[in-house]
This record gives structure tokens, C-alpha cells and sequence, in this order.
């Protein structure tokens, strides 16, 4: 019953999307590639969080703005991005010959090419992490004064040209199945896991809808990660042997998540005009690093080279966390994994270069180099 239930679901999704494709499709001046963009906006979570969450009232867990983060010297001092110094889209913008994306939350911004309104901690579920994180629905809200400010700013043809072109990259959903699946025995009750992916799945495609009734064409997702083998997943299964101590359940959420998205970005290309997308196969890019990661010029893929405990997978680094005492590693670029969730600079630029140009294994149907 519950498999026909989620068979259900995904067919009405796709009876909406039908539905939706008639006034959405409208004529495009000219193709998507023939110029670069002049933005980039960024959705999601911790991943790509460039300090938003300094700005608002929540949990130390949920934030980065302390020492030892910000720790490999790239810049003055912590800046709120969960990493030792740069995050993937930092990479991704001095790619696309483009200053650093600003927070939406930081005073004064100025958004001529993107804003990033991102929040460590968010899920693409509004009740993921409740009243802690700046969630999806409330990002599009900011979107929407971002795009009132341009228009005032640049004028209204103008205006549509920039969001047009611009590049919209989404990378969210792990803290839909850390946190509200795993981490909710109740949510687990009502839904087995097969639904709840397919209203994570549901959420998602609404917020790129939402996008593109408002003139974004070019969108680029990073897609889940083996979730099980963070160190604070391992950490919970320390004993765990069948798959190198990974908490199997929470990576298989992961590829039932990866698995419902392809079809859907599939289908939103064919019903929405001048609809581009670049995905990724992250989970198998970053399964190959962490089993052979000398390969790849790390000395250490399984522990973070800041935290407690086992794996380092107690979450502390540092601040007012519940764990206050923490160890840091001596050289963070030899680490794949910086804290108990987040991956190194380091790791940031590989994985960033691959979403850029890397091949069509990995990224596709485009790459955001043939996007941007």
C-alpha cells in the first residue's frame, strides 16, 4: 500500500506539472548559452551558506561565525561559511569571473551579480529545523524583494534580462532526511521513506516552478551525497562494518532522492521552454574519494579534521556548542571532511571544478561553465 501510495504521488506531480506547462511556456529571445550570465543565485543549506545565519537568532550548531572556522587563512577570520575557508559556490563564482556571491542578510549587499540566500541548517520541507534556519519558501520570498530591487534599480527590461541569464544553483535536502526523517521518530511513523522522499521531491520541483514563473531558465543542483558516511553519521554507527561504518540508512534516503529528482528535472525540460538544467552524480563522486582518497591527494577520508569523538563526528569545533572541547588537525587540505558535516576547502575547489567542466559521468545535461 505504502509503494502505491508514493506511485500515486509522483503522478499527480507529474498531472500538476502538465497542468502548469500550458501558461508557462512562452517565447525566449534567442538561445540560453549565447551570452555569460551577469548573476548567480544560490538556494540551500549549510553547503553553500555564506553566512546568512549570522544574522539571524538560532543554535550554535547551525552556525560558523568562530574560530577555528575560516581557519585555512583565505579569509581575515570566520565568516559564518562551514568550512575551514571557501565554500563550493565561492569556487563556482571565481570560475564564472564573478566577485564573491553576498549573503541576502548582510547590510548594504550589493546584489548586481547574485545573492545567495542560503541557511546552514535548512531543508527544502519548511519544518525541517522550524524556527532555526531561514527555510526554502522564506529564500524564494527573498528572491522576490532581490527581484523588486533590480527592477527599481535597473528597470524593468533590464531587470528581466539579469534574471534571465543568471544561473540559479540549488543545493538542499540532506537536513530534510538527517532531521526530519531520521531525526523524527514521528515523521517516521506517518511516512515510510519512500513518500517522505516524494514530498521533498514535490516541495523542490514547486520552488523551481516558482523560479521560473518568475523568468529563471538556467538552474544548477547539486545532488545529494552518501549521507551515511559524514563523520557524525558514521559516528552513530561506529561498529557498522558492511559499508565501512556508514549509516546505511540515511545514504539510502539519498538515492532514493537522487533517483526521484532525475526524472523530474527530465520532464520540467521537455514542458518548460528554454528550461536548462546541470545535475550531478555527487553521491558516486564522492563515495570514489572517500574510498580511495590518496588517489586523490588526501591523507585522511573518513575522519574530520575538526571535532570529538569518534570519526570526530561529535559536533563541537569550536563556539557555544553543546560540546565544547574539540580537536583540530594540523593540516585541513590533507582532510576530505573539515567538521562533523562539512567537507574542506580543499574538497570544496575539486568538487567545485567538477560541477564547472567535469564530464558527462558526472555532470549533466550540462555542465555550469556551458550554463554560465
Amino acid at each position: 500500500m505504502a509503494e502505491v501510495n508514493a506511485h500515486m504521488q509522483y503522478l499527480r506531480l507529474y498531472a500538476v506539472l502538465l497542468l502548469c506547462s500550458t501558461s508557462l511556456i512562452r517565447a525566449s529571445g534567442g538561445s540560453p548559452l549565447e551570452r555569460r550570465t551577469s548573476a548567480l543565485f544560490i538556494f540551500g543549506d549549510s553547503t553553500v551558506d555564506p553566512g546568512n545565519n549570522n544574522y539571524i537568532k538560532t543554535i550554535p550548531e547551525n552556525q560558523a561565525n568562530f574560530k577555528p572556522y575560516g581557519h585555512n587563512g583565505f579569509f581575515e577570520g570566520p565568516t559564518g561559511r562551514f568550512s575551514d575557508g571557501r565554500v563550493i559556490i565561492d569556487y563556482i563564482a571565481e570560475y564564472a569571473e564573478l566577485p564573491l556571491i553576498p549573503p541576502f542578510l548582510q547590510p548594504s549587499a550589493d546584489y548586481s551579480n547574485g545573492v545567495n540566500f542560503a541557511s546552514g541548517g535548512s531543508g527544502v520541507l519548511p519544518e525541517t529545523n522550524f524556527g532555526l534556519v531561514i527555510d526554502l519558501p522564506t529564500q524564494l520570498r527573498n528572491f522576490e524583494e532581490v527581484q523588486k530591487s533590480l527592477t527599481k534599480k535597473l528597470g524593468e527590461e533590464k531587470a528581466k534580462e539579469v534574471i534571465a541569464e543568471a544561473v540559479y544553483f540549488i543545493s538542499i535536502g540532506s537536513n530534510d532526511y538527517i532531521v526530519g526523517y531520521l531525526g523524527n521518530p514521528k515523521m517516521q511513523e506517518l511516512h515510510v521513506p519512500e513518500t517522505y522522499v516524494g514530498m521533498v521531491i514535490g516541495n523542490l520541483t514547486q520552488a523551481v516552478q516558482f523560479l521560473y514563473e518568475r523568468g529563471a531558465r538556467k538552474f544548477g543542483f547539486l545532488s545529494l551525497s552518501p549521507l551515511g558516511c559524514l563523520p557524525a553519521l558514521r559516528a552513530l554507527n561506529p561498529k557498522g562494518s558492511e559499508d565501512g561504518g556508514c549509516f546505511e540508512a540515511a545514504s539510502a534516503l539519498a538515492i532514493t532522492h537522487n533517483k526521484a529528482l532525475k526524472p523530474v528535472l527530465a520532464t520540467l525540460e521537455q514542458i518548460l521552454k528554454g528550461f536548462k538544467y546541470s545535475d550531478s552524480n555527487f553521491y558516486d563522486w564522492l563515495d570514489d574519494r572517500i574510498s580511495s582518497h590518496t588517489k586523490y591527494g588526501f591523507k585522511e577520508g573518513v575522519n574530520a579534521c575538526c571535532g570529538t569523538g569518534p570519526y570526530g563526528g561529535i559536533s563541537s569545533c569550536g563556539g557555544n556548542r553543546k560540546v565544547t572541547e574539540y580537536k583540530l588537525c594540523e593540516n585541513s587540505d590533507e582532510y576530505i571532511w573539515w567538521d562533523v558535516y562539512h567537507p574542506t576547502d580543499r574538497f570544496h575547489e575539486q568538487i567545485a571544478k567538477a560541477l564547472w567542466n567535469g564530464p558527462s559521468s558526472f555532470v549533466g545535461p550540462y555542465n555550469l561553465e556551458d550554463l554560465l
